[in-house]
């Protein structure tokens, strides 16, 4: 079945749409919103580069997986169980993205709040009924369609592996940067300024006592 549904713009990663949130009585809230929370993370490695702009399934553990699709710099994502048909999956959001179509491009790049082109979210519910029974006629002409699907696969662990090693690494990047910032301000150049001859006048003074006592203690000698 198809559980969950985000729509997003790939450009800055901004979530435009959900679609109602499908949670079966044995799941609470709390993995509702992991789910969606993991959607989003998706969606914003997609908007970075990190995934690809392609047909493509993120297995999240051995119950659910994520499938999106690009169109026209809008990602269409949703999350299944693992039982549900994958090529259902796919036509379901090309229908999505065939409804997206309709609307005006200028609105779309309007919306700045996530999750405010609420009605679409309605949309996208009209759309999940008529997939949530894989036997109906219209769904198994889909399933013995000739239509091939090619699909890459990705773990969702690992993206988040990589992400983990992005962030250190521009951590890294970083580091020297801000040792540099604190060598060089101004505020250092200004106690230098002010110290430096003072310093210099307490190292000359204290190589004359030194040399005269050392004179000194020769002469008694």
């Amino acid at each position: 079945m198809v559980e969950l549904t985000i729509v997003g713009r790939v450009s800055d990663g901004l979530p435009l749409a959900q679609g109602t949130r499908y949670v079966n009585e044995e799941n609470d809230n709390n993995l509702s919103s992991t789910y969606k929370q993991q959607g989003e993370f998706i969606l914003g490695e997609i908007s970075r580069g990190a995934l690809p702009l392609s047909t493509i399934v993120i297995l999240i553990n051995q119950f659910h997986s994520f499938s999106y699709i690009i169109e026209n710099g809008i990602c269409f994502m949703t999350l299944s169980d693992s039982s549900y048909p994958r090529k259902l999956v796919f036509y379901y959001l090309k229908d999505l993205a065939k409804e997206f179509e309709k609307f005006d491009e200028g609105l779309i790049k309007r919306i700045t709040k996530p999750y405010g082109f609420v009605r679409f979210g309605g949309i996208i519910g009209n759309i999940r009924r008529q997939y949530v029974d894989t036997r109906t006629q219209a769904n198994l002409s889909k399933l013995k369609s000739g239509q091939d699907i090619e699909i890459m696969t990705e773990d969702f662990s690992q993206i988040v592996k990589r992400r983990n090693r992005y962030e250190m690494l521009q951590k890294l990047a970083e580091a020297p940067a801000h040792a540099s910032q604190i060598w060089g301000s101004k505020k250092l150049e200004i106690i230098a300024l002010k110290w430096t001859p003072t310093t210099i006048v307490f190292v000359v003074a204290a190589t004359l006592i030194w040399a005269c006592l050392t004179l000194r203690i020769r002469d008694q000698f």
